[in-house]
């Protein structure tokens, strides 16, 4: 039995259900993220080729989550919104076994990727309709999905490496676990009727937004971004370049999720310590860092492990910290319209130009880019103490 505002005790929703979805879709990511530049470049494609067909990933999360999430909440049965996205994504993906050219490459990948970016924040909503009251809990949910990312990071990089498939064989790979997250989302629904959204109140949202402080975090989550681009778009191909195997590229990535999944868990405990902007600022100087000690020393395993761990603080803080942020500034019905914003900007623009910018920069080497990379992570951290925890200092001191 659920209640009006969703299930009435923590018993009552699915959450062996809606925790194999998070699973599935992120074990995708799993592979796809580290892996899928490193086929590119088997299928014979250039490093300005690669980067096109990555930023793809980013570009269509600018337009696809809120189409989608418009269309299924103007469906009498938006359930089905979801199930077609999966099924679409995985029919896409499918299509990569067949011997494309780049323009076929750059047609599937596009309906890949505006499909499968599609879903989630249907799916998070979904999530959410279950929880109710008792969204203290979505961790223990969210926490699947860092689970299924680590498992096939590790076990793709073996059985590329270890088990000698080659890199060619990842298409087939990925297949079964595309095949997992439509089958999960067939067993998932709705706790109750999602029915419409209801609209802003008339002078909120946009008085918001032209605040000082509200530009200087949505412009500083923009660069943070940027400031990833070369490490999601070519840093497999960056440890091949120095000798890594495919298994050890593999761990490098799964320890910086490991550490993300502690900082989630303790993400409460941070917060009743420090304000959010002051996180939100060492997030962004550990990204400096980070990126700055991945370009001097590749070849230093280490300090690399070392400098992995920092994911720790430059994503799994900063996500946390950013969701702070966007409760305070925007509040109640506004929230969504805020995560939209920053969703679209932050990972869909922001993306979109990391991911160019680092083919830019390739041409250049590996070294160059994420020297850029560090400094473009400090102007962001600058930008966070000059309008978020200066005037949050000097207002509490006075």
């Amino acid at each position: 039995m659920t209640s009006a505002d969703g299930p009435s005790n923590a018993a009552d929703y699915p959450a062996a259900r809606l925790s194999s979805f998070y699973f599935s879709y992120y074990a995708v990511l799993g592979a796809f993220t580290p892996y899928w530049s490193l086929y590119l470049e088997s299928r014979g494609l250039g490093v300005a080729a690669i980067s096109v067909l990555m930023s793809l990933w980013y570009a269509t999360r600018i337009v696809s989550p809120s189409l989608w999430t418009t269309l299924a909440a103007r469906s009498a049965h938006p359930i089905r919104w979801l199930h077609a996205g999966c099924a679409l994504a995985l029919g896409c993906f499918a299509l990569f076994l067949l011997p494309l050219r780049q323009a076929g490459l750059f047609a599937v990948m596009l309906g890949f990727c505006f499909t499968y970016n599609a879903v989630m924040p249907q799916f998070e909503s979904i999530t959410m309709s279950h929880l109710g009251a008792r969204s203290d809990r979505y961790g223990l949910i969210r926490v699947w999905g860092s689970i299924g990312f680590i498992l096939v990071v590790s076990l793709f990089g073996w059985l590329i490496d270890a088990r000698r498939l080659g890199v060619g064989a990842l298409p087939w790979l990925m297949l079964p676990v595309l095949a997992g997250v439509l089958a999960s989302a067939l067993m998932n629904r709705y706790a109750r009727d999602p029915g419409q959204r209801p609209s802003d109140p008339q002078d909120g949202f946009r008085a918001r937004l032209r605040k000082p402080p509200v530009i200087a975090f949505f412009v500083a989550a923009f660069l943070a971004q940027i400031s990833f681009g070369p490490f999601y778009t070519f840093f497999s191909i960056y440890l091949s370049e120095h000798g890594y195997a495919t298994a050890v590229q593999g761990a490098l990535w799964t320890v910086g999720v490991l550490a993300e999944i502690g900082v989630f868990f303790l993400a409460s405990r941070i917060f009743r310590r420090w304000d959010a902007s002051r996180v939100l600022m060492v997030a962004l100087l550990s990204a400096s860092v980070r990126w700055l000690v991945t370009a001097l020393f590749p070849d230093n395993t280490p300090v690399m492990v070392l400098a992995q761990l920092t994911h720790a603080l430059n994503f799994g803080a900063f996500f946390a910290a950013a969701m702070q942020l966007l409760v305070r500034f925007f509040p109640g019905r506004m929230n969504g319209h805020g995560q939209g914003v920053f969703y679209g900007l932050s990972s869909g623009v922001g993306g979109v130009i990391g991911a160019l910018l680092a083919g830019q920069l390739w041409r250049f080497g590996g070294e160059t880019a994420f020297l850029a990379s560090s400094f473009i992570a400090l102007v962001a951290a600058f930008i966070v103490w000059r309008w978020l925890v200066r005037p949050h200092v000097v207002a509490t001191s006075i």
